[in-house]
């Protein structure tokens, strides 16, 4: 199974383009994830995750998703390659969105504060301050 749930902020607004066969239109952005697990005495760490949303869903997320908004992502991985201008094999790891979703909170002026503002439901939360503190590797789960 080939499935990803992403919530994060967006880098910069979505960009769009069109395919040059069938003129399908492509929005492509990068959305900004918090890791789970924060070392003690150390920033909260980010991944950055390429995503593209085609058709009505790229449609979706041009027109009403701009930088640092917080937004749901539900698609799947995907890793592509391509011949680069010199002629070098490059590949592309990115998210494909199947479904967009707001995950800013309207109470807090765009900030959802946990997960039942983001999916209207209560999810147990990890700790009090929704994030766990790591002292070393060895405290990590994996």
């Amino acid at each position: 199974m080939n499935k990803v749930i992403l919530i994060g902020r967006l880098t910069k607004d979505p960009e769009v383009r069109y395919t040059q066969t069938t003129n399908a239109l492509v929005a492509s952005f990068t959305l900004a994830v918090n890791r789970r697990f924060v070392k003690q005495g150390e920033e909260r760490q980010a991944d950055f995750i390429p995503i593209v949303a085609w058709e009505k869903t790229g449609e979706f997320c041009s027109k009403y998703f701009k930088k640092g908004q917080q937004v749901a992502i539900v698609g799947r991985m995907q890793v592509r390659s391509y011949d680069d201008a010199q002629g070098q094999k490059r590949y592309v790891t990115e998210v494909v969105a199947e479904e967009a979703h707001f995950a800013d909170s309207k109470r807090d002026g765009g900030q959802a504060t946990n997960m039942e503002d983001v999916f209207g439901t209560a999810a147990a939360p990890a700790n009090q301050g929704g994030e766990f503190q790591v002292s070393s590797d060895d405290d990590l789960p994996f």
